[in-house]
Order: C-alpha cells, then sequence, then structure tokens
C-alpha cells in the first residue's frame, strides 16, 4: 500500500466544546461504572476499595477538570494580576473529601455509591494522604491555597512533587523506626502530568562574561549539568463557586533517559547514573542534612523550585507580553514561605538580567517589587545558612549575584549608618568567619518588598530581636499576619455533626465567613443545644476510642478528659513537660492521692526529624511511661497514655473532633504561630497552653476564663536565662522531686539503664533553653483548673461552645484576605459555573 502522508493536523476549535457534566446521584453512578469497568477493568469480583477509589476520582475529577479550564481561560482573558506561592511543602492530606465538599456534591455521592453497595467511608480511608509535607509549614500552605480559591483570588502554587513523603513512622519497643513513605506507589489520579511546560534547571559549570554591544557587562552559565524540571498540576477548588486553581509540582527527570555508548559497552548501571542522579532531587522530602551529600541535595532542592517556578511565569508572562517587562512587577506577586525558596530572589535576577538582557538596577527594581517573604520562626539555628564554597559549587552564578546583591546593600546601610562596621558585619548577607556562609533569610529580607511574621507576638520578636536591623533600617517593609486554618476541612468535613448542629442553628454563612460563629455564643445559655453540643462531644470522642482500637489495646474511658498534643516532636513544644505531668499524676494514683479525681486520657502523637536524638529519646520515654502505666492495675481507668503513631493530616482528622483538651505549652517566645490550636479550639476543645504563638491571640479572642493559661510570659524567660537554676527549683518543689525521683531511679527503665540520662540532664541542666523545670509547677496548678472545671459538665460544654463561637479570626480566608488587602493586592475573579 502506498505511503499516503499527512499534513499537520490541528482540531477544531470546537473539541472541547462539550455538555456540562451532571452533579446528580445519577451521573456519579454511571460514571463511576465506565471508568470502574473499562478504565480500571474492573468487576464485582474485585473486593479491593482502592480501585472503587480510583474510578470515584476520576468521576469527580472531571468536574474539576471542567472547571479549571474556565478558571484558567477566564484568569488569561482578564490578563488579571496573578499571584504565586512559593513552598517547599503542600501537606495537602486527602483530597476526595475535600473535592466533595467543595464541588458541593457531598450527599449526590454518597448516595450514588450506597446505591452500588459501597461504603463512601472506606474509599476515602483507602485514599493515602499526600507526603509532600512534614508538619505546620506545609499544612498550612495547604490551608491557604484552599482559602485563594474560594475568595476567587488568582493564586498559583509552586512545589515539589516528593516520590517519598517524610517517612512512615512505626514504634518498635518504644522507639521510632523510619519507613518509606511512598504514596506515589500506585500513582496519583489527581494529577495530570504537563510536559509540555518541562524547564531546564541548571547546576555547576562556571560563568563567563563579556560587553555588550551597548557597553554592559553580560554573564554566561556554561559547561552546566542539567536536569529537566517537569510539572504535574493538581486541581485546588474553591468552594461552591466555580474557581479551580491550580498546585503545579515538580518532578525532576535527567535530560537524557540513559547514556547509549555506556549501555552499548555492558555497562548499564553507568548509563542509567544521570538519570537516577537527577530523579534523586525530588525522591524524598527534605533529605537528612546532617552530612554535605544532603545539604547539597536539599539546596539543588531549593534551586530546582525556584528556578523551575520563575521559568514557568516568565515563560508565561513573555508568550502573552514579549521581552517587554515594563509592567511584570504591577502584574505579579511571588510569596516565598519561609527562607527555603528565597534563594528565587538570587534566580529572578539572574533571568531577567542573564536571559532576557536587562541592566541591573531595572532587574532589581522588578525583583524587589515582586518578592515577599513569609517568616515561620524564631529560631536562629533554624534559619538556613549555606557555605559559599557549596553554593560556588553546585551555582556558580547564583553565588555572582548574590555577592552583587549583598555589595549594593552594604552601600545602602553604610549610606543610612557610616563607619558602623558592626551593624555592617551583621547585617550582611555574607556571613565571615572561619568559613564563609549566605544567610538566606537575610538574602529574602533585602530582596523582598514585604516581610511578615505569622502571628502578633512573633511578629514583634522578629522586629525586636532576630531581625532588629533590618526592622530599624525598613520598618515600612514589616508587618503580621496571624495564621488560619480552613474551615471548610477542619469542621465542616473532619466534624460533620457540629457543624450541622451549628449550621442548623445559624446557618451555612460561616462556611465561608467564620466570624459568623460568633452567633453561636447566646446557644452556650441554652440547655437543649448545650445537650445536643456534649452528646455530639462524646460521640466524636467515641469515634476517636474505635479509631484507635485498630492500633491500640487500651480501654480508654469515653467520659475521661481526652487530653491531647500532637505536633511534630521538639523540644521547644515540650511534649516533656506533658509526660511529667502525667508521671506527676501517676505518683499521686500510687500514693492513693486521688479524692475528687478527675478520669484522664492523655493522647500525644508527633514525628521526630530521623537526626534529632533528643526528640526520638522523648518518644521512647512517652511509650515506657505510657507502658507501665497503662499496665498497672492500681490506676486502672483513671488514667491512660497513648502515643499514637504516624501522626498525619488524616489522624489529625478524626483526633480533632474527639479532643477536650489541646496542649499548646512550648516555650514562650519559642514558638511562631502553630495552627493545631486553631484547628481544636475550632471543634471546641479547650486550650492549656502558654502565652507563646497565636495562643496569646486566642486567649484574647476567646477571654481570659475560657483558657487555661500558664507559664513564663517570654520577657521573664529571657530575664531567668541569666541565672536560671532548676535545681534549686526541683529541691523546693515536693511534686517535682517526687517525678524527677520516679525517673531517676529507673523505674520506667528498669530493664534499660542509663536510657534516659540526658532527658534528666537537660532538665537539671542551668543552660535548658526550654525551662522544663520552672514551668512545672504552674502547668501542674493549670490542669488542677482544667480538672474542676471538667467536672462541672454545664460549665465545660459552655466553655466548649464559646471557644468555636470565638474562633472566626483563625480562618486562612481571614488571613490570605489580609495577604491580599496588604501585600499581593489581587482583584477576585469571579468565574461562570455556567
Amino acid at each position: 500500500m502506498p505511503y499516503k502522508s499527512f499534513k499537520t493536523s490541528k482540531p477544531k476549535s470546537t473539541i472541547t466544546i462539550l455538555p456540562k457534566l451532571g452533579l446528580e446521584e445519577r451521573d456519579f453512578v454511571a460514571d463511576f461504572k465506565r471508568y470502574y469497568s473499562h478504565r480500571l477493568g474492573r468487576d464485582e469480583n474485585c473486593t479491593s476499595p482502592h480501585y472503587a477509589y480510583e474510578a470515584l476520582s476520576m468521576a469527580i475529577s472531571d468536574r474539576l477538570i471542567e472547571r479549571w479550564k474556565k478558571t484558567y481561560n477566564t484568569y488569561k482573558e482578564t490578563d488579571c494580576k496573578r499571584a504565586y506561592y512559593l513552598s517547599m511543602e503542600f501537606l495537602m492530606g486527602r483530597t476526595l473529601s475535600n473535592a466533595m465538599l467543595n464541588l458541593g456534591i457531598t450527599e449526590a455521592v454518597e448516595q450514588a455509591m450506597y446505591d452500588l453497595g459501597l461504603e463512601i467511608e472506606e474509599l476515602i480511608e483507602s485514599e493515602p494522604d499526600a507526603g509532600l509535607g512534614n508538619g505546620g509549614l506545609g499544612r498550612l500552605a495547604a490551608c491557604f491555597i484552599d482559602s485563594c480559591a474560594t475568595l476567587q483570588l488568582p493564586v498559583t502554587g509552586y512545589g515539589l512533587r516528593y516520590e517519598y513523603g517524610m517517612f512512615s513512622q512505626d514504634i518498635v519497643n518504644g522507639e521510632q523506626v523510619e519507613k518509606p513513605d511512598h504514596w506515589l506507589r500506585n500513582g496519583n489520579v489527581w494529577e495530570i502530568e504537563r510536559p509540555e511546560y518541562t524547564h531546564r534547571i541548571k547546576f555547576c559549570g562556571r560563568t563567563k562574561s563579556h560587553i555588550d554591544e551597548f557597553g554592559n557587562k553580560r554573564t554566561s552559565w556554561v559547561e552546566t549539568q542539567d536536569i529537566l524540571a517537569v510539572p504535574y498540576d493538581t486541581p485546588i477548588p474553591g468552594y461552591k463557586n466555580g474557581t479551580v486553581n491550580t498546585l503545579r509540582l515538580w518532578k525532576a527527570t535527567a535530560t537524557e533517559e540513559f547514556n547509549l555508548q555506556e549501555f552499548n559497552a555492558g555497562d548499564y548501571a553507568e548509563s542509567v547514573a544521570a538519570k537516577n542522579t537527577a530523579e534523586n532531587i525530588t525522591m524524598v522530602l527534605y533529605p537528612n542534612d546532617a552530612n554535605e551529600n544532603g545539604k547539597a541535595l536539599r539546596l539543588r532542592q531549593q534551586y530546582l523550585l525556584a528556578s523551575a517556578s520563575l521559568q514557568d511565569v516568565i515563560g508565561s508572562w513573555v508568550g502573552r507580553h514579549g521581552n517587554d517587562f515594563t509592567e511584570f512587577a504591577a502584574k505579579n506577586a511571588f510569596q516565598l514561605n519561609d527562607t527555603h525558596p528565597s534563594i528565587a530572589v538570587a534566580e529572578l535576577m539572574r533571568l531577567l538580567l542573564d536571559v532576557h538582557g536587562l541592566v541591573w538596577n531595572d532587574a532589581w527594581a522588578i525583583t524587589r517589587n515582586t518578592m515577599a517573604y513569609t517568616n515561620h520562626t524564631l529560631l536562629p539555628e533554624a534559619l538556613e545558612r549555606w557555605s559559599v564554597n557549596l553554593f560556588k559549587q553546585l551555582l556558580p552564578r547564583l553565588m555572582e549575584i548574590i555577592f552583587d546583591i549583598n555589595a549594593h546593600f552594604m552601600a545602602e546601610v553604610s549610606a543610612h549608618w557610616p563607619g558602623d562596621t558592626d551593624r555592617l558585619g551583621r547585617m550582611s548577607i555574607i556571613e565571615e568567619g572561619h568559613e564563609q556562609h549566605v544567610r538566606m533569610a537575610y538574602l529574602a529580607i533585602v530582596g523582598s518588598f514585604s516581610v511578615n511574621g505569622v502571628a502578633a507576638l512573633h511578629s514583634k520578636l522578629l522586629q525586636q530581636g532576630l531581625f532588629r536591623d533590618f526592622y530599624e533600617f525598613w520598618p515600612g517593609k514589616f508587618n503580621n499576619k496571624t495564621n488560619g486554618v480552613t474551615p471548610r476541612r477542619w469542621l465542616a468535613a473532619c466534624n460533620p455533626e457540629l457543624a450541622g448542629l451549628i449550621t442548623e442553628n445559624i446557618g451555612n454563612g460561616w462556611l465561608t465567613d467564620l466570624s459568623l460563629l460568633n452567633k453561636l455564643k447566646p446557644y452556650a445559655k441554652d440547655e437543649a443545644f448545650c445537650q445536643k453540643w456534649h452528646d455530639i462531644k462524646q460521640n466524636a470522642k467515641q469515634k476517636l476510642i474505635d479509631y484507635k482500637k485498630l492500633e491500640h489495646d487500651v480501654d480508654f474511658n469515653v467520659e475521661a478528659i481526652f487530653d491531647v498534643q500532637v505536633k511534630r516532636v521538639h523540644e521547644y513544644k515540650r511534649q516533656l513537660l506533658n509526660v511529667l505531668h502525667v508521671i506527676h499524676l501517676y505518683d499521686r494514683i500510687k500514693r492513693g492521692d486521688t479524692a475528687n479525681w478527675t478520669d484522664r486520657c492523655v493522647l500525644i502523637g508527633g514525628k521526630a526529624a530521623p537526626g534529632y536524638y533528643m526528640a526520638k529519646k522523648i518518644i521512647k520515654l512517652i511509650n515506657n511511661v505510657s507502658h507501665v502505666i497503662n499496665s498497672d492495675p492500681d490506676v486502672g481507668k483513671k488514667l491512660k497514655l497513648v502515643f499514637l503513631p504516624n501522626y498525619r493530616v488524616s489522624a489529625m482528622e478524626k483526633i480533632c473532633p474527639g479532643a477536650d483538651l489541646s496542649e499548646q505549652i512550648s516555650t514562650a517566645g519559642k514558638e511562631a504561630s502553630g495552627t493545631g490550636n486553631m484547628k481544636f479550639m475550632m471543634n471546641g476543645a479547650m486550650t492549656i497552653g502558654t502565652l507563646d504563638g497565636a495562643n496569646i491571640e486566642i486567649r484574647e479572642e476567646v477571654g481570659d476564663e475560657n483558657f487555661f493559661l500558664f507559664g513564663l510570659t517570654e520577657g521573664q524567660v529571657g530575664e531567668m536565662s541569666h541565672h536560671y537554676d532548676p535545681n534549686g527549683i526541683i529541691d523546693q518543689d515536693e511534686d517535682l522531686q517526687r517525678v524527677m525521683r520516679l525517673l531517676e531511679c529507673g523505674h520506667f527503665n528498669q530493664f534499660e539503664p542509663g536510657l534516659f540520662d540526658d532527658i534528666m540532664a537537660s532538665i537539671r541542666s542551668p543552660q535548658d533553653p526550654w525551662m522544663t523545670a520552672a514551668d512545672f509547677r504552674s502547668f501542674i496548678d493549670a490542669q488542677k483548673r482544667v480538672e474542676a472545671v471538667y467536672q462541672d459538665r454545664k460549665l465545660w460544654t459552655k466553655m466548649s461552645i464559646l471557644n468555636c463561637a470565638a474562633s472566626g479570626k483563625f480562618s486562612t480566608d481571614r488571613t490570605i484576605t489580609d495577604y491580599n488587602n496588604e501585600i499581593w493586592k489581587l482583584t477576585p475573579v469571579t468565574i461562570d459555573d455556567k
């Protein structure tokens, strides 16, 4: 048959014109059947819920994509100002239930699955948590992009598509054991690969300079070792408004699949070495940077995120406006989520200077007017510093640009404070010493037009302490944006019974305007409402008991206080102080001091960083104490302690509704904000906490009488640090003496001598920055107040309602509105959802 040539075909413009997909029960039944039978090839003999989950997710994803394309086209047609949220983490959790809620199809889908003989809960549970973060930073980013879509703001999230999450935590003999979290093992039905938007990322090589025809010095970055950044897009739906924004995650791949010459020579391993090395960059979330290889990999991750994202935005700009960057700053804003993406400051300069031919002053003006930086820590050791030598090796062109930025900046500082060499040294982006380092937080501050903290105290302490020199230089650049959480996931989705009671009484407007929860306050005096509230809370506690029975053979008492502390395990978060209180309660029981006793179930969960020795020891201590208490017949139902393994977003969705007491007990002045405190408050838990992070604002909203305050203030911590005497404190406190005696005699490690010596030494150390002993007595006294109130069921229920009613400030809808009004200045874009 003769060869027939074809012209390059182009689809008709009508190719994407389709009838709108239905949102009724019958529509989901039909689409589910088609995907389950034809796309996945399954039948009634398949017993795995995973395939049913995939089929349903495909059907729902179709509805998201329909609105996603309309949103994209609307943004393009209106040429609106855009913002881009750059974050190394997006802790998204599960997508299915959130997509159902935001599309307003939960009831229709549940009924459709029921008609097919399927349990929607089983399908939801079969979805793995997306392993794209390890704590509050990533969860905040997920809440932020949810709120951006709900507020109809044109914001795109940029992150990395990690093949493996942080790790899956097992507890073996009481100790944390890390296992790979291969969350993408079965693929991800919610994402779409977009290889047409792949970008080339440079590493290593050298630079060479020349003078152009206009007399400007131009630099080229040559002989580089390149990798490719391939985007995978995930739709982010707003709440029932037709808007579907984009989360774009980058996967690193090699420029060549393998070296054919090496392969033909018989060396297969060497032939794929480049591919494996490239893909390692996005293989694991936040590699352990205890060694040079780990540090280099983490810097590669950060540069991949920054370079790919900026190339993406600039490529889109050039496609619409050519090489004219006159209006670029007016139309684009980049929000740097903590210090990790701060290399974007230097990368934007490189792209504008070297690729698009701008001169320094013009490029710097654009950079300084588009970059905004959010700081998330008060711990100096958490501010990233990179060795100049490592930078020169991996990113030689970026290092040159950073030196140039610093030279210009030092000239500005010198002009403002002539001769103040100490200040110049303190403010320099380049830290001198035995080895030079790049202070990445300083690069972010210098290159940004806005710098914000994430709670009122945190922002104040940044200005007065960590970044004081910069605040004195640029006071107008600094501001506060108190964090929040999305009420859609953290009340409506995770606690539907409580959400239903709220809606029944005040309407459903609170879902997009959380301040309306204020209307609940009068109901705290309504006996019938209070009884319903109490019953729902008890039911949530029973569900939590049932959920945890799968992992723990512990008989929880539903009438006890459910006392919960779930968060990353770190010394400043003071899980240790919590354990000391549990030991104190255990000691009271053993001594017969149980008059007027209040039963208590203490639940602690969280992961320790793999290289964090003390945090791992604290996990071991929790589990050893738990074993002793839970197996002691004298204790019985009076006290239980359980460590919840593998804490994650989906676990928090079960834990949060069932909590009575929220432990927010960090050393004052150490926690930037916290968001778990907001989730618990929103679900009617009381907070016991220090004046730290957002606790201060929570207490202001709910009132001192509805908050259990204890501990030193940030100022008192600072004063005491000069003459801290924990041994003197222990000697004067009989209860603390007893607790220390139980620890030091090995009562909780009888077959593991010396195991907790380092923990005990840290408590007794005058250099203990967490001041655990100093806050012990105040903590014990506050817990006694908790017990007294809990015994008065009516009072406790009233306080629970008032906590929920006062949580309106802590919605990310409010936070993002503040970001937009004061930093991004975007115009909401309405999407026609007809």
